[in-house]
């Protein structure tokens, strides 16, 4: 069997696992509904990392695998790369301990939100997970609109799942606004395929300039919608009402990622890109953030600050992918890492969340007091998950962040104004730092207050999830700086 067949084979695998999966979960009594998702699950995890090992094995050279061809035009294909091949395995391995961990949430010993799981909860899920598979490999515009949409369509069933009025109108908010954004993918899809006859995403390059400035900024449109970035960030603090579980994949790890992975794919695959697109991105990129972190600092919900901050660090992202349109590899490569190394830091700060939901009814963080003394592994998780969206050495944070800002103040030594706009998101990181500091001071010493200390046992499964999140939280910066290279 050839390289290429192999790596497809693994692709398609990883890619239907969760989706079958969830057919199975439909057509099952309710009680197998959760086993099905994990094993879905699990079997896409180890295809990814099997595709992973095989791809490094080989020497990690850039394979193109066509699936579906009609004459000359490429609409379904496969991308294995450097980047794809460090992000599946996250979204998906964070979507099996995702799944893992809801067992014991989504159910009637939950304090906050006592509920039987039904079986839809277990079907978006796996769908979504297959889908982030798909959307990460796809080599064309077309296959990741495919697998776009159906992120979008999954995100509404799992927003809505409690089904009270504000949840109907977060999943529809969120429905609306990821699909207005989708437009710019279908534009930008048509635009290529009219002046190329392909859909392939590598096709961008050989268009002239102005052409492929507009595509660029069609799929950035887009990006800014799932993402979560200014002026299409309104959908996501209002995701809120979904299940923590949900919060935690869809707005740590999968979601709000999908944005940041197709345009990090469309400029990779552009050859030389007008500086315009730079200059919108890196605009965009800056004024989110500083949104973003004025909004979260009144914040007590702990889920809503950590939404607000999910916006802010994703304009990190952003601002690395706009940097490289200037020529900053090394930007680029840090924002690459900081999906990566984002998506553990984050899943693992909303499932805290989510337990303190589930053990003492509340995740309001003045109520939180004595964590450590009381719950010793969340305790331990707040800490490395804070230190690690603040960007602090060792947490994995540190090295994307670090990356970003030292292409940045490479690109800025012939520019003043992006010099400045470096020094802004410079001045952001240490303001983060001493905002998430103030909480775990407050949160995480001292005698437990009284919510605390009158909380449930952290069920195993929960536990068990931490402590995997903790150590990828620590080890995945110098492993991702080391597999882009």
């Amino acid at each position: 069997m050839s390289f290429a067949v192999s790596l497809s084979l693994l692709g398609l695998v990883a890619i239907a696992a969760p989706m079958v999966a969830s057919v199975l979960v439909a057509l099952f009594p309710r009680p197998c509904a959760k086993w099905f998702s994990v094993l879905g699950a699990a079997v896409s995890t180890v295809c990814t990392i099997a595709l992973a090992a095989n791809f490094a094995g080989a020497g990690m050279p850039d394979t193109q695998v066509p699936l579906i061809s009609f004459g000359q035009t490429l609409v379904m294909g496969f991308t294995f790369d450097r980047m794809s091949t460090l992000l599946a395995p996250a979204f998906v391995g964070i979507g099996l301990l995702v799944v893992i961990y809801s067992i014991p949430y989504m159910s009637e010993n939950n304090r906050e939100h006592p509920d039987a799981p039904r079986r839809r909860f277990y079907a978006y899920l796996a769908t979504f997970i297959g889908a982030m598979a798909g959307l990460v490999y796809s080599s064309t515009l077309l296959g990741q609109l495919v697998f776009f949409e159906i992120t979008g369509a999954c995100s509404w069933g799992l927003i809505s799942y409690y089904m009270s009025p504000t949840a109907k109108k977060a999943g529809m908010k969120a429905l609306i606004i990821t699909h207005i954004g989708a437009l710019g993918l279908y534009l930008g899809a048509a635009v290529v395929f009219a002046h190329t006859g392909t859909f392939a995403i590598t096709a961008i390059a050989g268009l002239d300039a102005k052409l492929k400035a507009i595509v660029l900024l069609l799929v950035l449109f887009a990006a800014w919608a799932k993402s979560a970035q200014v002026p299409m960030y309104m959908w996501l603090p209002s995701a809120m009402e979904a299940p923590t579980p949900v919060s935690a994949y869809l707005h740590g790890a999968s979601m709000v990622k999908v944005g940041v992975c197709v345009f990090a794919r469309a400029l990779v695959s552009a050859g030389e890109v007008p500086e315009i697109v730079g200059w919108v991105a890196i605009i965009d990129a800056m004024v989110t953030m500083l949104f973003g972190f004025l909004m979260y600092l009144p914040q007590k919900d702990m889920k809503r600050l950590l939404a607000f901050s999910t916006i802010a660090q994703l304009s990190y992202v952003f601002f690395g992918l706009g940097l490289s349109v200037f020529g900053s590899q090394l930007a680029f490569d840090g924002a690459v890492c900081h999906i990566f190394n984002h998506a553990f830091a984050k899943t693992l700060f909303f499932l805290i969340a989510g337990s303190f939901s589930f053990t003492l009814g509340t995740r309001m963080l003045p109520k939180l007091r004595g964590i450590v003394k009381k719950y010793p592994i969340s305790g331990v998780g707040f800490g490395v998950a804070a230190l690690a969206i603040a960007g602090v050495p060792p947490m994995n944070t540190f090295f994307s962040k670090f990356q970003i800002i030292a292409g940045g103040f490479s690109v800025g030594a012939g520019n003043v104004a992006i010099l400045v706009l470096v020094c802004i998101m410079v001045a952001e990181t240490v303001a983060t730092f001493a905002w998430f500091l103030k909480w775990m001071g407050y949160c995480l010493p001292g005698e437990p207050s009284e919510e605390v200390a009158a909380g449930a046992p952290l069920p195993r499964a929960m536990a068990f999830v931490f402590i995997v999140l903790i150590i990828m939280v620590i080890v995945s910066g110098p492993l991702s700086a080391s597999w882009i290279g």
